[in-house]
């Protein structure tokens, strides 16, 4: 699984900034203001090949008792669920009490952190850092969150240490052949192909019945399904066949709003259900009929899609539902869900087994578009047909110009499109492009990411030599200027 990494200090320091940058986002609000963050934020973020989970705190001050040991509270939830901790300290305003005080929690804790100096723009980077080794724990990086700079060297360095503790993890449990790195690409996928066939993710809120789901699809009481809401604590692997196919069902727990979520238990509920999203081939996204499509699952759909996932809606508990509820939900999600039209949606009673056995058959054909194999020939002649029915504006009275396409990865497809000026393209003919080849090519169920690629121009910068002929037209040319 995904490094799970907390962001911890003192407020203003510049946790969201650093958040932000992680994640390649503005997900945390951020503000010359301290305290700002209350809550854990959650994202995903990659740095070239090391995907991680970021976890974003509130800053702990020592003022307002109450609030701040809410606060406090979720910053050890943060510290207690991670793989490793950034404390964040600030460059301007030196060493103080305060980041002393919480060096001394994270040493009684036994928490391996490393200690961030950010905002050194403008500073002697290496004299302002030294003063904070007195803290004694070891490695000090330093940093300026807010333009980027050294967020890429330390991430490297966060690597190192988290794969150090996993191997060392490892060769306590005698296993050696789980004491390798064990974070990059490769060695990911080869754990995760331990699991079976297709793997399907079960998401969505508490008590939305994806536990039943789980169960009708097998026709076994595998997991416990109860009224009670988060009665799944901990993201569950089921293999099973189906008709000669080999499936692995991940049963998640339910995803609160990060304002409701107090048990302790559940302070892993988020971490695993995200963690499953990156695990699986095809996410189905169980909603309630009877509650209609909330905020949070919305926040859920757009995780699936960050992630590149193929997507298969199922919404539960239909059949408890008279006409004029039926229609009213119906328009509601034509409403709110055209971001993810490519996407099949099934009405569904998991607890009686309506329309559950076609959920399998959209799962396959999810995957099978997410995994399609499609040749450079065919793409390039599908964009000469696109560019044939609707050309590309003009940019400063010159055309843009798509010369050829080529398939770049799967699951999520990625078309690659080479041509002249492709940065200037509109967002909404980009759009165009991906509608086209979205319904050219019969992909249901998945994303399609499009990448543009503009070639070099291999006389810019270079000065037209004049021949001598030519210099000398230039010259009687003048001559005529200036009188």
């Amino acid at each position: 699984m995904i490094p799970v990494i907390a962001l911890i200090g003192r407020p203003n320091v510049g946790k969201s900034t650093l958040f932000n940058q992680l994640t390649r986002s503005r997900d945390a609000l951020v503000a010359d203001v301290a305290g700002l963050t209350r809550d854990r934020q959650y994202g995903i973020g990659k740095v070239g090949d090391f995907p991680y989970l970021v976890v974003d705190t509130g800053g702990l001050s020592g003022e307002g008792a109450q609030m701040d040991r809410a606060m406090a509270e979720q910053t050890e939830r943060a510290v207690a669920e991670a793989d490793h901790v950034l404390f964040l300290v600030d460059a301007r305003d030196g060493l103080t009490p305060q980041d002393q005080a919480i060096a001394d929690q994270l040493r009684g804790a036994g928490v391996k952190a490393r200690v961030v100096v950010n905002k050194t723009d403008g500073l002697d980077a290496d004299s302002v850092s030294a003063e904070f080794y007195a803290l004694g724990l070891g490695q000090v990086t330093s940093i300026a969150a807010a333009h980027g700079r050294g967020v890429q060297g330390l991430m490297q360095a966060v690597r190192k240490d988290v794969a150090a503790a996993r191997r060392a993890a490892s060769e306590d449990a005698g296993d050696d052949e789980a004491a390798s790195d064990g974070l990059d690409e490769a060695s990911q996928q080869a754990a995760l192909d331990d699991w079976p066939g297709i793997r399907v993710a079960i998401v969505g809120r508490p008590n939305v019945g994806k536990s039943t789901l789980v169960n009708r699809i097998l026709g076994d009481e595998r997991v416990v399904a109860t009224e009670v809401a988060g009665t799944t604590r901990d993201s569950i692997f089921v293999p099973f066949e189906r008709d000669g196919q080999e499936y692995t069902l991940i049963d998640t727990a339910g995803v609160r709003r990060r304002g409701r979520v107090h048990e302790v238990i559940e302070k892993f509920s988020v971490i695993k259900t995200l963690q499953a999203i990156e695990s699986a081939h095809v996410v189905v996204l169980v909603v309630d009929a009877h509650a209609g499509l909330s905020d949070q699952d919305s926040h859920l759909l757009g995780m699936v899609i960050e992630a590149g996932r193929s997507l298969v809606l199922a919404v539960n508990k239909w059949d408890g539902l008279d006409d004029h509820a039926r229609e009213r939900i119906r328009d509601e999600l034509d409403r709110r869900l055209g971001f993810v039209d490519f996407a099949r949606m099934r009405l569904i009673s998991a607890l009686h087994g309506t329309n559950v056995g076609h959920l399998l058959d959209d799962v396959c054909e999810a995957h099978a578009s997410a995994f399609r194999k499609i040749s450079t020939p065919e793409l390039t002649r599908l964009l000469e047909a696109a560019v044939a029915e609707h050309a590309p504006p003009m940019i400063s009275g010159r055309r843009i110009k798509l010369r050829y396409a080529h398939q770049g990865g799967q699951n999520p497809p990625v078309i690659v499109i080479h041509g002249n000026q492709t940065d200037a393209l509109a967002g909404s003919y980009k759009r165009y492009l991906e509608n086209f080849f979205r319904k050219q090519l019969k992909l249901v169920g998945t994303p399609l990411r499009l990448e543009f690629r503009s070639g070099r121009n291999p006389y810019a910068g270079r000065r037209n030599k004049l021949t001598p002929r030519q210099q000398y037209k230039r010259k009687r040319l003048m001559r005529h200027v200036r009188r």
